[in-house]
């Protein structure tokens, strides 16, 4: 029941009256705080961004809630991209020292592999995910919403009167 209700919301995010734009921002931020393991400082920076910024906050919840259930599945790569950027890499160990030793820097966990490697991979993966998502919502938009509005179906359910009376209801009640 609870996918559903998920995929019910996300087809009404893409029919939401905002910009492909707006829902592709929120979408890429969400998947960027999902894809983190834990509640950091720069978690808390994309969700401050996410609430400052004109974006789809549903959007942003939705890819929160997906990315943060394949996340478990990808802390391996995590770990590995983590592990790179504070081991093996040279030219940043003293950046990674002197990061630590500052006052607020302990606040990113930024010393933890799995965390260091999820912000890294969710920083590289989130313009793929932000023009992805805005050419699927124009995708959506403009063929396949389109075609289903041109179905009688869809038509007599949509222009029925008692549907439209409960729609009202449902809508005073969100």
């Amino acid at each position: 029941m609870f996918f559903l209700q998920l995929f019910a919301k996300f087809l009404k995010i893409l029919r939401a009256g905002q910009t492909p734009a707006q829902i592709a921002g929120g979408f890429a931020l969400g998947s960027i705080a999902g894809l983190s393991p834990h509640l950091n400082l720069q978690i808390l920076l994309v969700w401050f961004v996410l609430l400052v910024l004109d974006v789809n906050l549903s959007a942003a919840l939705l890819a929160f809630a997906l990315s943060a259930l394949i996340a478990f599945l990808m802390d391996p790569l995590f770990h590995g991209v983590g592990y790179f950027l504070l081991v093996d890499f040279e030219g940043l160990r003293d950046f990674w020292t002197a990061l630590y030793n500052a006052p607020v820097a302990p606040l990113t966990r930024f010393n933890n592999t799995v965390v260091l490697g999820s912000f890294a991979v969710a920083l590289v993966l989130s313009p793929f995910i932000y023009f992805g998502m805005r050419s699927f919502v124009l995708a959506y938009r403009n063929h396949v919403f389109a075609r289903i509005e041109r179905l009688k179906i869809y038509q007599l359910v949509r222009h029925n009167a008692v549907v439209n009376w409960y729609l009202k209801i449902r809508e005073m009640g969100e």
